[in-house]
């Protein structure tokens, strides 16, 4: 599964990656905290949106990201 920087706030188009809180290869839950985004008036994480096996994260802490860019790749179903 594709996880894709959500709709932030009105007029707010881009964040800054601040902390990843997994690796790649890392299983996660549904709810887990994936990684901390940053704006200008502030912070907040992105949740995973599904159980599975952290694959490929596609973006670096201190990267700007666009709302709807890929972030991260999860791996559905796999332990």
């Amino acid at each position: 599964m594709e996880v894709k920087l959500p709709f932030l706030a009105e007029g707010v188009e881009s964040c800054t990656v601040s902390f990843w809180h997994v690796f790649e290869g890392d299983r996660v839950e549904e709810g887990d905290d994936l990684v901390e985004m940053q704006t200008s008036k502030a912070s907040f994480n992105v949740p995973s949106p599904c159980a599975g096996t952290v694959s490929e994260i596609l973006v670096d802490e201190g990267d700007e990201v666009r709302v709807g860019d890929v972030i991260c790749i999860i791996d559905e179903g796999l332990d």
